[in-house]
């Protein structure tokens, strides 16, 4: 019997109750884990409105600015940021990554000082997107190197699933807080209220959330010691040595494998939705709906973390027996169909409704991608699969940029009603390729055992 099909027959409350006296070193993982996810998404949620309305980018130059950062983080893990980790160990690469992002985070707060569109504003903005891209592209790899290094094979899944769902707390309880902090820094520094310009205030979040990262590396330094590493961390096997020749070897890459680039790529499309919560919400709040609504923008956003915590085991459950391509499938049709939502007038209601419907497709398809990548990776050659897989994500991120900002200024100009509609229509009819593309593929992906 395997490990994973022992773990598999310990109860569900048994190993939580193993996970709940994990070691210290597991929970401060954890902890910067939470505070990362506070901050990181804290400042990507407002980071278009802020260069455009701090920093004197337009709608353009914004989003290509957050699509670059978003883009360099994945770019520097697929490019080995995350071997950080591998050379430090998950404690001291947590601490110097936290540590660069800091930096980062004070420089880009800071710009604006320098004087909105000016050349030093915008210099400044750019190396802290450079900054905070490379040092969130090793966090991610740490923090997976960090569950790996302080649970045993009981407790390794449970840890993995409480690690993404701690994450997506921090984020919707940062993006409940960040209104009142926007708020409260309007009236008191900038002179003006959110109810009237829903815009403002976004200097104050930043650093809030600046201060978040200062606590977390605080806490890290002080408490994850190296006593603490030596005691809790567990000793990982050898990864096994390259064997063939050299031509074996090239044979061997995913890059030749055409099962596995035909399903990374065709969820390309659908992943486009996913940078316009970033790319294309925050301005279509703030330009279609009304001030007060515009104020609260992070709060809209928070509504896909919380669904997540919940939904992810909920509907991994209901649909562990499906195959993973019919599961890709339907959580793609989802995710796509519910932008169509949006191509009615602008509806509050409507809105959220979008994000809750997207949320479950993204609960549905997206915890399977990475155990589908597993099951396409031949032994010994799962890191590089999983590293690849990595690349239409960030082709997603980078390239939406480069339209995003000119289809706002297209369909909804600043102080003009316009047609959002027909923008989320032609988003809407992109990601439908994803599931078109799967369905497409569908019997060709499986095995010939399993399609017949």
């Amino acid at each position: 019997m395997t490990t994973k099909e022992q773990e598999e027959r310990v109860p569900l409350r048994e190993v939580l109750s193993r996970l709940a006296r994990a070691s210290r070193g597991f929970w401060l993982v954890n902890w910067v884990n939470f505070g990362d996810g506070i901050a990181y998404f804290g400042f990507l949620s407002l980071l278009t409105l802020f260069f455009q309305h701090d920093v004197g980018m337009d709608a353009r130059g914004a989003t290509i600015a957050t699509s670059t950062f978003t883009g360099l983080v994945t770019l520097f893990m697929v490019l080995g940021a995350g071997a950080l980790s591998d050379r430090l160990g998950a404690r001291r690469a947590l601490t110097v990554s936290i540590a660069i992002v800091l930096v980062g985070r004070v420089l880009l707060t800071l710009s604006p000082s320098l004087g909105a569109g000016t050349g030093a504003a915008l210099t400044a903005a750019w190396i802290a997107i450079l900054v905070m891209g490379f040092a969130e592209g090793a966090v991610q790899p740490a923090l997976y190197a960090g569950v790996k290094q302080y649970t045993d094979e009981r407790t390794a899944s449970m840890g993995y699933a409480f690690l993404y769902s701690i994450m997506n707390l921090g984020i919707f309880l940062g993006e409940m807080v960040s209104p009142f902090v926007r708020e409260q820094f309007a009236h008191h520094v900038e002179g003006v209220s959110v109810e009237d310009v829903p815009t403002a205030g976004i200097t104050g979040s930043f650093w809030f959330f600046t201060a978040v990262t200062a606590l977390v590396l605080l806490v890290n330094v002080v408490f994850f010691t190296k006593k603490v590493e030596a005691r809790d961390r567990i000793a990982e096997p050898a990864a096994p040595a390259e064997t063939g020749s050299l031509v074996d070897r090239m044979k061997r890459l995913p890059i030749l494998d055409a099962r596995f680039l035909f399903f990374i790529f065709a969820l390309l499309p659908v992943r486009t939705l996913f940078a316009h919560q970033w790319l294309t919400i925050p301005d279509y709040v703030t330009r279609a709906f009304p001030a007060e609504v515009g104020a609260r923008v992070e709060w809209i956003q928070g509504l896909n973390p919380i669904v997540i915590v919940f939904a992810v085991p909920l509907l991994t459950m209901v649909t562990r027996r499906m195959h993973v391509i019919d599961v890709m499938i339907l959580g793609t049709l989802v995710s796509a169909s519910a932008t169509f939502l949006l191509s009615a007038p602008p509806s509050l209601a409507l809105l959220i409704l979008y994000v809750v419907i997207f949320t479950l497709g993204e609960a549905i398809w997206s915890s399977r991608f990475l155990e589908h990548v597993a099951d396409l990776a031949p032994p010994g050659r799962l890191g590089v699969y999983m590293g690849l897989a990595g690349l239409p994500w960030f082709l997603a991120k980078t390239v939406t940029g480069f339209y995003a900002g000119s289809m706002l200024d297209a369909f909804l100009p600043e102080g003009s009603p316009g047609s959002p509609g027909t923008m989320w229509t032609i988003h809407g009819a992109v990601a439908m390729v994803s599931p078109i593309l799967l369905v497409i593929g569908r019997r060709w992906m499986m095995t010939k055992d399993e399609a017949r």
